[in-house]
């Protein structure tokens, strides 16, 4: 579960090279594109994990964010388990970056139960996959220190963290982040961090 008693700072992420990867999911799981209904799964998702206060409110932020615009519907990917249910989702979306748009890696999530599977990380290369074949790099991601065992995936997959570089409205505070994260982490991961950094 997220530890939300880290307080929360903007952290920006981007990754200016990625290489198609071959996605590998355990047996039983698969990654599958929009279909109507998976909005309030999306929602459930979100809800429990409290990035919404209702399940109404998530729920619309989906149909007004996303279903407004059909011919990205096929950006937004969902994990299916064996019961084919949606246990978690990733979006390739186009975010704002003054006049322009940049790529940006959207809500990532797996249903805690499932954690500890690599269906986070498989998300993530599905996702990254389709920046790659529609020629849209760099990708960003905006996280925050809450999300730390996170960032270590994202790190994994090419990204660097941001010391100034931002986008869509965020305001990038990479150092009060980082002094909550030197609390959390261990030694070796706060180094590995300093490493994967970028100005």
């Amino acid at each position: 579960m997220l530890d939300r008693t880290i307080p929360f700072y903007n952290m920006i992420l981007r990754c200016d090279y990625y290489k198609y990867k071959n996605v590998v999911l355990p047996k039983g799981f698969s990654i599958v594109n929009y279909k109507s209904g998976y909005e309030r799964t999306w929602a459930e998702l979100e809800y429990a994990i409290g990035d919404f206060e209702s399940l109404e409110e998530a729920e619309n932020y989906f149909i007004t964010t996303y279903l407004q615009k059909q011919e990205l519907l096929r950006n937004i990917l969902f994990l299916i388990n064996a019961n084919n249910m949606v246990i978690g989702s990733c979006i390739a979306w186009q975010d704002k970056r003054g006049d322009s748009c940049v790529s940006s890696l959207h809500w990532l999530i797996v249903d805690e139960k499932y954690h500890g599977m690599g269906l986070g990380k498989a998300l993530c290369c599905a996702t990254m996959n389709i920046f790659e074949e529609q020629k849209r790099l760099p990708v960003y991601i905006h996280t925050q220190p809450w999300s730390w065992k996170a960032i270590f995936l994202y790190l994994s997959l090419g990204f660097r963290l941001q010391e100034s570089d931002t986008f869509s409205r965020y305001e990038n505070e990479y150092h009060q982040a980082m002094k909550e994260l030197k609390k959390v982490v261990t030694e070796k991961q706060f180094s590995l961090l300093l490493s994967k950094r970028s100005l």
